[in-house]
């Protein structure tokens, strides 16, 4: 009788599998809307945003804040009249508000310092959504060869008026559209003071309890041509750290350690949910992913939100010249060096802004990632079964299963298994393959990737 049972239930799992066959991973088309929004970034609205804050001459934290024409002061108040505008074209509701804080005094601070970052909150439409938050930044002080020289032009072209005008840009198109989940837009001060104005923000969601499921942060995403004179306009890196520097390791980092989750922590999830989403939608552009936190000797605004907890990355373009970045404005043995409007690429700067467009729509139109994903660890066997809690949006679809071989970086195949909260992949053994689960809504919209943690009650 038991070698009869196992060979019908062998049969019944294997007539499953095969009206649910297992697919190529990326299959699914572009959402029609998705790819409108990315289509509506205008480069020449970008270009425009670029040279006016070029055109207050500095942008120095520490610069004049009275002036209605040169300084942080100025371009602060103008950046939030530019979105006070798109929000009355929204009816309000686009939320635009000054975030002060006074940064006390520190190494490249020399004495205690408003930093004001401009934040614009798009509410998400969705009840089950709405305390779901993605965070989009760019900075907008700047400095010349000395950080804290405020007097010296320091026109920040490229950093970072270039991610500030597509923060700018992101937030008026978006704004025109209803989503799920809630979106914040961030102009922030202090970047080059020691990521000062982020910091504020990041410290505070977190102690408030926030749910920030993704932060992008656009930082030198303006230049095409290198150093070396190579030109590269249709690529941009995306730094995603793994394992967190931080001590100790949270208890469910450490659980996804013990089964080779390094590379499937939430940041590298949210780095491989938006290379998928930005390259399905935003033709012609490539998302590099890169395996580090930021580049050597060098940081950026995701950084204190990583170190709150957040899963958070940055975009870059993929060819810096170190000639126009922290560079006095001047001619140089015949080379001209500093951070001026004409070494940006508009048209470049607007593609990434449209592959943050087409990230950041996807995330916040699609649910949540699945909670409570384990994988059960109850016997030797070639089969792997999952199990997760049901997501409380009211759209849900369904549930998908994913899974890659240990050594690749990205998710090769998939099953759609309905709207269920278990099952079994058989045939695929959970050593030989990493797996998540991922939901869907009834529009197509799928969440970001959860990684499982083992699921064996007899042990502890």
């Amino acid at each position: 009788m038991r070698s009869l049972a196992i060979m019908l239930s062998c049969c019944v799992a294997t007539l499953f599998a095969a009206s649910a066959p297992a697919q190529p991973r990326e299959t699914e088309p572009p959402n029609p809307l998705i790819r409108k929004i990315a289509d509506e970034i205008s480069a020449k609205r970008i270009e425009a945003n670029i040279r006016k804050l070029a055109g207050f001459g500095t942008r120095n934290t520490l610069s004049d804040t009275k002036s209605d024409t040169r300084g942080i002061g100025a371009a602060r108040r103008w950046i939030k009249s530019e979105l006070d505008t798109c929000a009355k074209e929204t009816g309000g509701r686009l939320q635009v508000a000054f975030d002060e804080h006074l940064a006390p005094v520190s190494r490249r601070i020399p004495q205690p310092t408003p930093i004001v970052n401009v934040v614009a909150t798009l509410p998400g439409a969705q009840a089950q959504s709405k305390d779901r938050i993605y965070v989009v930044s760019g900075h907008y002080d700047s400095m010349p060869s000395s950080p804290t020289d405020p007097e010296m032009d320091a026109p920040g072209a490229n950093d970072d008026a270039s991610g500030t005008a597509a923060v700018m840009e992101l937030a008026c198109v978006m704004s025109k559209h209803e989503f799920d989940a809630t979106l914040v837009f961030m102009a922030v001060a202090g970047e080059e003071q020691g990521l000062i104005g982020a910091r504020f923000w990041a410290e505070r969601a977190k102690k408030e309890g926030r749910n920030i499921a993704g932060m992008i942060t656009n930082d030198i995403i303006g230049n095409t041509k290198g150093f070396d004179g190579t030109v590269v306009k249709n690529r941009v890196r995306i730094f995603a750290e793994g394992v967190p520097a931080v001590n100790p390791l949270p208890d469910d980092i450490v659980a996804a350690l013990r089964t080779g989750g390094e590379n499937d922590l939430p940041t590298r999830q949210l780095a491989r949910f938006i290379k998928s989403a930005a390259e399905r939608h935003v033709a012609g552009m490539q998302v590099d992913l890169i395996y580090r936190r930021d580049r050597y000797l060098r940081g950026g605004d995701h950084i204190p939100f990583l170190e709150s907890g957040y899963p958070a990355v940055r975009f870059t373009e993929p060819n810096e010249n170190w000639r126009h970045q922290h560079q006095n404005v001047r001619v140089e043995d015949g080379v001209q060096l500093g951070d001026l409007p004409e070494f940006v690429d508009f048209e470049y700067t607007a593609n990434v802004a449209r592959v943050n467009a087409a990230a950041l729509a996807a995330l916040a139109l699609g649910p949540a990632a699945p909670q409570q994903v384990e994988m059960e660890n109850l016997r030797l066997e070639n089969n792997t079964t999952l199990r997760w809690k049901a997501n409380s949006e009211p759209d849900i679809a369904g549930y998908r299963i994913v899974w890659r071989e240990t050594t690749s970086a990205f998710w090769q195949w998939s099953q759609d298994v309905g709207n269920m909260t278990r099952e079994t992949i058989v045939g695929k053994s959970k050593d030989n393959f990493q797996f998540g689960v991922q939901a869907y809504d009834k529009h197509g919209n799928h969440s970001v990737v959860a990684y499982p943690k083992p699921y064996n009650p007899g042990r502890p």
